[in-house]
């Protein structure tokens, strides 16, 4: 017999499209289990915000899963390489930056599977974003059908039709102000939150790598004041 549950693995960067997804599984009244990584990247504010963003959205639980992509490299966000920085909406719109992590999305996705499997989470909830983004390939509506397709062959529960899973990417056709805009609707604070690639040793934002750029454009756009503190 096939179970249908309410719990879903929500995954949390601790940033700005992660937290709005939350906010949205809170509000549609699903139980959240969150789910962040520590995967070998640049710099562990974005944890700290994730632990902040699970606690005040009242998850279940959430769990921070280690693991060190730093050993394969192949990114600016888990190597030495350097953060791109002042690019123009033009620059960002074309091409792979070296900020794209290998592979990362299948990879956090399997482990949400693997969690939800556990959990009996009928539901997995990603902030993945094909309008403002940075051109991450693992961020297009045709990967998730895919990864979703794939889960029903993966898992001991979706085999013996005990449990299935839905992929949930409520952000990946809307821009960064409607994504604000949602979030606000919802009551999120944005103070919480974490975008920046290459944070000051104080935790500060950046304000010109890509990400911040996008997240700055992003409250401009949707007349919000900016809450994150710049260096």
């Amino acid at each position: 017999m096939k179970i249908i549950t309410n719990n879903a693995v929500v995954l949390s960067s601790g940033g700005l499209d992660s937290t709005t997804v939350m906010a949205m599984a809170k509000d549609q009244k699903y139980t959240i289990f969150s789910l962040s990584f520590d995967y070998g990247q640049r710099h562990r504010f974005e944890l700290e915000a994730a632990r902040k963003v699970a606690h005040r959205l009242g998850a279940a639980q959430h769990l921070i899963f280690p693991m060190d992509m730093s050993v394969i490299g192949g990114s600016a966000l888990t190597s030495d390489m350097v953060v791109p920085k002042g690019r123009d909406n033009d620059r960002m719109a074309h091409g792979i930056p070296v900020t794209y992590v290998p592979a990362r999305n299948t990879i956090f996705l399997s482990i949400a599977l693997a969690w939800a499997e556990v959990v009996q989470a009928s539901h997995i909830f990603i902030g993945v974003n094909a309008v403002d983004y940075s051109g991450y390939p693992d961020c297009r509506p045709e990967y998730i059908a895919a990864f979703e397709a794939m889960a029903s062959l993966a898992t001991k529960a979706a085999v013996e039709g005990t449990l299935s899973v839905k992929i949930h990417a409520p952000l990946i056709q809307m821009t960064k102000a409607q994504i604000i805009r949602t979030g606000m609707d919802l009551g999120v604070d944005y103070s919480l939150t974490h975008s920046c690639y290459d944070p000051s040793p104080e935790g500060k934002a950046c304000g010109q790598c890509d990400s911040c750029l996008l997240r700055r454009k992003g409250f401009l756009d949707a007349s919000v004041p900016d809450p994150t503190i710049y260096a």
